[in-house]
């Protein structure tokens, strides 16, 4: 297990990495993207929406540009041009609202549409399970327009319809930044996870694991450290803080045994030692979510974690590291 012992490179190991494999200027690019989101509705709820979106803290890096991504249309007037960078609608309006709004114009923009309630009652019905595709409507009632009302659903949906532009996302919206973070987070993770089990199921096979298996071991490795450095830089870019290869210095102690990442990796290994591709995959998955949720932490509160709040992450991601590599391993011996 070695091979996810993030601890075991060093910082030259690491800005080696870097600058060999890891693209700097792709995540400077990512950061750049054009999008916008299209409000409409009850004009003191679309200010609500847009002064809260776009407020930041006064150390906050913020784009000029970042109030231009929020556009405000009258979809029944058809004054406006859609273009491709258009992402989604949102629809916010007052309890009743809903019902006799035409929500069928913004339904052929074809994008997702987002009707935004909100009831100083509190919701009265459940949030939907899933973000809206293009052209389809969702509602989610909300009791205020804050931070607190908007991210259990509403925010972490609006995210999920910004594939490919979430770092631009965040960006130049502050208030997205945290769900754009624990975003990226996921999806590296998975991506992290996948090349694990792939790599331990190489292992596995005799012929295979004879030939390929130290190569396989060394690659993923390096394609995993990548996939994590990557996280960080994009991270950081969600952040405001442009990439660059001398910034990982500072988020060095969120990588590896930091965090208790070696530890994880030998509960984790002893739980289970004959199923390497359960054991391989949660500990790939759990050591990224560690690496994100603590790079996140850092540019949130603009320190590192202390020991108890360490201590707090890595008994939670163990426990879902553990419960994934259970249900692996119980599928492995089904007949």
């Amino acid at each position: 297990m070695a091979s996810y012992k993030a601890g075991t490179l060093s910082a030259n190991d690491i800005l080696t990495l870097v600058r060999k494999r890891v693209n700097v200027h792709a995540v400077h690019s990512e950061a750049r993207k054009p999008f916008r989101f299209l409000l409409c509705g009850d004009p003191g709820l679309v200010a609500e929406l847009r002064a809260l979106l776009l407020f930041a803290r006064s150390d906050a890096n913020v784009p000029p540009d970042a109030a231009s991504t929020l556009e405000t249309i009258d979809p029944e007037r058809r004054q406006t041009v859609i273009g491709g960078d258009a992402r989604c609608v949102v629809f916010l309006g007052r309890p009743g609202d809903v019902a006799g709004a035409r929500l069928d114009i913004l339904q052929q923009l074809g994008l997702p549409v987002f009707a935004l309630t909100v009831d100083p009652a509190g919701p009265t019905l459940p949030p939907p399970v899933s973000a809206p595709l293009g052209g389809q409507i969702a509602e989610y009632v909300v009791a205020r327009i804050d931070r607190e009302s908007l991210r259990g659903r509403f925010f972490p949906h609006l995210i999920d319809r910004c594939k490919g532009i979430e770092v631009a996302v965040g960006r130049r919206l502050p208030a997205l930044r945290e769900t754009v973070a624990a975003k990226l987070t996921r999806d590296a993770a998975s991506s992290a996870l996948k090349i694990a089990a792939a790599s331990a199921v190489v292992d596995h096979v005799p012929i295979l694991g004879i030939v390929l298996g130290a190569v396989a071991s060394a690659g993923d490795m390096v394609a995993i450290t990548g996939i994590q450095i990557v996280l960080m830089l994009q991270i950081g870019a969600t952040y405001g803080k442009d990439p660059d290869v001398q910034r990982i210095y500072e988020l060095l102690p969120v990588v590896g045994g930091g965090l208790g990442w070696r530890a994880l990796s030998r509960e984790i290994s002893g739980f289970i030692p004959v199923a390497g591709v359960a054991i391989k995959g949660a500990i790939a998955y759990a050591g990224t979510i560690v690496v994100g949720e603590g790079v996140g932490f850092y540019y949130e509160h603009g320190r590192h974690m202390t020991s108890a709040q360490a201590g707090q992450l890595y008994e939670e991601t163990k426990r879902v590291a553990l419960t994934f590599a259970r249900d692996v391993y119980l599928r492995f011996r089904k007949p």
